[in-house]
């Protein structure tokens, strides 16, 4: 069933994209008064430090500043998990697909950024248990469309990003007249801005961040997934069969659960969010 979701302000004003190559990336820039992190562990310096793979690509999980500093609530929920067990992390920069392939590899000890539960990733990696609740959305622009849920996407031309959820779920779903697959959320609002798709398919928190970045534009935005869903759920990835770092991260999460950590991360990023309603059924507008 459908769920309704309030858009909320975003806390911290953020330009959604910055200059460079729009292929490859997709800055957020946000004000900063030196070019160095401002995060310090309290840590000692014998603390381990764990290699992390994220895109910084992907607002408001994981993005970087001006200065290169990556930021977002994945970046601060990995670094409370850092805090509370013990180790100290590195993050690497890496395509979406790379994120999955250097961990298997055992290049990276995990990934994080915005990364859903699917039973393939479950079969393949070592998953987290959930730490944030990120249902899938339908963005699109042309209020006549009046899409209310995916049977609503038949015979439109849709986009998701590549190796998401939605992809699978756009597919399942069949009937759409034409369906791509783009590398960034970047690319698929651009392609929606330009006319080029009827609807995107990305994360919740990742379409309002956008829209709330673009108050210019005037656009709708419908979740269609509920709590109880597995793929709405977000994991932290590992490789399969290393016990050991996967029961610390879930210690950590267990424990920074209990303090509010995460919803108190959340609310920086996304400011404070109302339950979802299991029997309402509505669209969230972005309006300008």
């Amino acid at each position: 069933m459908m769920q309704l979701y309030r858009v909320l302000p975003v806390v911290m004003s953020i330009g959604l994209f910055g200059c460079g190559d729009s292929s490859t990336q997709e800055n957020t820039s946000a004000p900063v008064t030196e070019n160095k992190d401002s995060f310090v562990s309290k840590l000692p310096d014998t603390a381990p430090t764990l290699k992390v793979a994220t895109t910084g690509t992907m607002p408001p999980f994981s993005f970087q500043d001006d200065y290169g500093n990556m930021q977002g609530i994945d970046i601060d929920s990995i670094r409370a998990l850092g805090e509370e067990e013990g180790f100290k992390v590195e993050f690497y920069k890496e395509t979406w697909q790379n994120m999955f392939d250097t961990v298997e590899s055992g290049s990276r000890d995990l990934a994080i950024s915005g990364i859903s539960y699917k039973d393939e990733r479950d079969a393949k990696y070592g998953l987290s248990q959930p730490y944030f609740f990120n249902p899938a959305a339908i963005m699109y622009a042309k209020p006549e469309l009046n899409i209310n849920n995916l049977d609503d996407l038949q015979g439109k031309n849709i986009s998701a990003m590549e190796g998401s959820k939605q992809v699978d779920q756009a597919q399942q779903m069949g009937k759409y007249n034409n369906f791509s697959t783009r590398t960034t959320a970047f690319l698929l609002y651009e392609d929606l801005m330009q006319g080029k798709v009827d609807a995107i398919l990305h994360d919740l928190p990742i379409l309002q961040y956008t829209a709330k970045n673009h108050p210019e534009q005037k656009v709708t935005i419908v979740p269609y997934e509920g709590q109880d869903n597995p793929s709405a759920q977000q994991v932290i990835l590992m490789a399969k069969g290393n016990t050991e770092l996967i029961n610390k991260i879930n210690d950590g999460i267990t424990k920074l659960k209990a303090e509010g950590k995460f919803k108190e991360i959340e609310a920086r990023w996304l400011g404070e969010t109302e339950s979802p309603t299991a029997s309402t059924s509505a669209t969230t507008e972005q309006a300008n």
